[in-house]
């Protein structure tokens, strides 16, 4: 039994008996019964049955004694306060103690060691004292190194007494040495002085920039010198002893001041709770990272670096949706990737009835013909609660709008806290780890790990390794066991992503809810501008029109009132600048598209952005070029395109190839492009204008689409500029020579006029 098991009572004994306070006054062991004595001096006379059975018994700490320091309160040792190598030197002690009990080193003849019980030590042969003394006296003729290593050179007669009735872990305590886990005295140099300065200090240093430590344990010397004059300098704690108390105290401070200070104003606010998160949905995190692997972009075939754009549903760590975009993302990336994890995912070629959509509680068939095509495992759900950080694109007030128009709360994480979002940072490593790293062209995760040349091993293109990523996350990711991200409400249970989301859809029901196909035009870039007859709206820097702006309704200005009167609202794609759209007046479900009044009307140019449009203009004022006609810029957009691919640098043309810079950035608006028109509702393409999926994806078509767009604008202007006359061949040399001596002096005007009617009427 352990000592724990033992109720010790005697006199002067402090002891709680339904919250009141009672002493020990008298202990009467023959007749069983104590006398308890209150506050007040009122005593009773109880049994020991009475008091050892009490419903609400709870011991009292012993009354302090004058003169002597009040002992500092601290949790009952455990064998885990023991380092391995004293806890081997208790058992030791323990087994001696053992031995002397019961005859047996280990506590029982089941479990008797070779030679045992010894002729000294046999309970059959020997008492109890016997042993006693037979212990002692082996204990005082061992080595003395080796008692002392073991600490039974002090084992007596009365250790063994005091040390009978222990057993277990209780004993193997006793026998520790109570040196080795002894209560902290605190640091004595620190007195109520010292203590105001410190805290003093740390005031001081919350205001200031950051300080080292020995600049704050000089402000203290400084506190104390002007405070208290008459401390003796001698007593002020040593830096070292400075550094221990302020980790003590105040942690090891590793936060910069102005996070710190920020996060002291939030609890001061009463905002630093930790949220709970019961339904999936209802925190939604986003973050982008460089994606590790090598990729190929389709357009002349360059190893780059794309961009991966997760979002995390925070309840069940699903990956509803994510994006891979050609170097940096955007801010309409962003919001089509929020618009995604609203949508189902259609199902993909090679995915089996393993893939598709699994939960019980709403029918395949039921979200196939809400959707019209089959659905893959992955839930879908409108978030209540969006968290990204502070970069650009999720900054930017485009977004804002597109989260407020989808009805969702924002929260960004505040910054330089990876506590925020660190679920969605600690994922990035996952994938990389289960995905990324067996994939050619894995360039690692510092430039020190990276491969000989993983620009030579890339060999997935963007649409592939979008199609790998996605299949790994419906097959494997969500369908992988949660370790620590498992449910409190499921204590022992196997939990994944799907299950958890089925779970809840069995406990909450599920909402199928879609966003309505204009959602896509809703948010991107807004413009507020005029409709100018025969010319269109103005959209920065360039003119788009089409025919339905020379309807008589919109000769006049719009009906709008409020901060942009009478203006039109014509929304762009920063992705693709080829056209704006406009929402109809009459019917707000029908969008306009407006081209860009420079596209030849036979032919269709590559795709440019907004980057491209700003070099564009840049480029005509910087050289003061006139224009008159939105032909005009067409051909400066074309030496500019064609400036990233001269005909002289093709690959066919020549063995020197363009700058990879620049072949990078074309392809990423050709790449911008194709996922812009992906993005935009479904609508039967125009026969001038082929779609995404007829994009050409070799560097050689577009180079040759290049070629035929130059040729046609100089076909063009050649045509318009001799019509309705018969071109004639100008004179050679000899001819001209002939018509007039060339060392003459040449004749007056008048003298020409007549010279050249009468050479014409000859």
């Amino acid at each position: 039994m352990s000592a724990r098991a033992f109720l010790q009572i005697a006199p002067g004994r402090r002891v709680a008996l339904n919250g009141v306070e009672w002493t020990v006054e008298e202990v009467h062991g023959q007749l069983g019964r104590l006398v308890l004595l209150d506050g007040g001096g009122h005593a009773e006379t109880r049994s020991f049955r009475w008091l050892i059975n009490h419903a609400d018994l709870r011991l009292l700490p012993a009354a302090e004694v004058p003169g002597r320091p009040a002992p500092v309160s601290r949790q009952p040792r455990t064998l885990a306060d023991l380092t391995d190598d004293q806890l081997e030197r208790a058992r030791l002690r323990a087994a001696h103690v053992l031995e002397v009990e019961t005859g047996f080193r280990e506590g029982h003849p089941a479990r008797a060691l070779p030679g045992e019980p010894r002729p000294d030590y046999d309970p059959d042969r020997t008492t109890l004292t016997q042993r006693r003394y037979a212990k002692a006296a082996e204990m005082k003729a061992m080595p003395r190194p080796e008692a002392v290593r073991l600490g039974l050179q002090h084992l007596s007669y009365q250790t063994l007494e005091r040390l009978s009735g222990l057993a277990g872990d209780s004993l193997l305590l006793a026998c520790a040495d109570g040196r080795w886990t002894r209560r902290r005295s605190g640091h004595r140099s620190v007195t109520e002085e010292v203590r105001e300065a410190i805290f003093a200090v740390k005031a001081e240093c919350g205001e200031r920039a950051r300080l080292s430590l020995a600049a704050r344990h000089r402000l203290m010397h400084q506190y104390m010198r002007e405070r208290f004059p008459a401390f003796p300098a001698e007593k002020i704690p040593s830096r070292w002893t400075f550094a221990d108390v302020w980790k003590e105290w105040f942690g090891p401070g590793g936060a910069r001041p102005r996070y710190g200070r920020t996060a002291q104003a939030a609890a001061e606010a009463g905002v630093s709770g930790r949220m709970v998160v019961h339904r999936p949905g209802q925190v939604l995190v986003l973050d982008s990272t460089p994606m590790p692997v090598k990729l190929r972009e389709t357009v002349f075939g360059d190893a780059v670096t794309a961009t991966l754009t997760l979002a995390l549903d925070l309840y069940t760590h699903g990956l509803p949706a994510f994006r891979l975009t050609l170097q940096s993302d955007t801010s309409v990336d962003i919001a089509m990737l929020l618009r995604d994890v609203m949508l189902p995912l259609p199902m993909r070629e090679g995915w089996g009835e393993d893939m598709e959509w699994p939960y019980a509680g709403v029918p395949a068939e039921v979200i196939a013909e809400f959707t019209g095509h089959r659905v893959a495992a992955l839930p879908f759900f409108a978030p209540e609660t969006v968290t990204t950080d502070h970069g650009g694109p999720y900054k930017n007030h485009d977004l804002v709008e597109a989260e407020r128009e989808i009805g969702c709360r924002i929260l960004p994480a505040r910054v330089m806290r990876q506590t925020d979002k660190f679920a969605v940072e600690r994922q990035f490593l996952t994938i990389q780890t289960m995905l990324f790293e067996h994939l050619l062209g894995f360039a690692g995760g510092d430039v020190a790990d990276r491969g000989a040349d993983p620009e030579r091993d890339a060999s997935l293109t963007l649409a592939q390794a979008e199609h790998v990523i996605a299949t790994w996350i419906v097959q494997i990711w969500q369908n992988r066991k949660l370790g620590e991200y498992a449910p409190s409400w499921a204590p022992g249970e196997d939990h994944s992503p799907n299950t958890l989301f089925a779970a809840a859809m069995d406990q909450g029901g599920f909402d199928l809810d879609f966003p309505e196909p204009g959602f896509y035009y809703k948010v991107l870039r807004k413009h507020h501008v005029k409709i100018h007859p025969r010319r269109g709206v103005k959209i920065l820097g360039l003119w788009y029109h089409h025919p339905v702006l020379d309807e008589p309704r919109f000769g006049q200005p719009s009906a709008r009132g409020g901060r942009h009167a009478g203006q039109w609202v014509v929304r762009s794609d920063r992705r693709d600048r080829r056209q704006v759209f406009f929402q109809d007046p009459a019917d707000h479900e029908t969008w306009h598209v407006l081209r860009w009044r420079g596209l030849p009307p036979e032919g269709e140019i590559p795709a440019f952005s907004d980057k491209t449009a700003d070099a564009l203009l840049g480029h005509v004022k910087a050289n003061n070029i006139k224009i008159h006609s939105e032909d005009e810029l067409l051909e400066h957009l074309l030496e500019i395109l064609g400036s990233v691919t001269p005909v002289d640098q093709w690959p066919s043309q020549a063995e020197k190839k363009a700058g990879k810079k620049r072949r990078v950035a074309q392809a990423r608006e050709i790449a911008r492009a194709q996922t812009a028109a992906a993005d935009r509702p479904a609508e039967p393409a125009p026969a001038d204008e082929p779609s995404a999926a007829r994009m050409p994806a070799a560097w050689a078509e577009h180079a040759r689409m290049i070629d035929r767009a130059v040729d046609s604008d100089r076909r063009r202007r050649r045509e318009e500029a001799l019509a309705g006359t018969r071109p004639v061949a100008p004179p050679t040399l000899h001819e001209a020579l002939n018509r007039r001596p060339m060392f003459l002096p040449p004749p007056h005007d008048d003298a020409d006029a007549e010279t050249t009617g009468q050479e014409d009427d000859a």
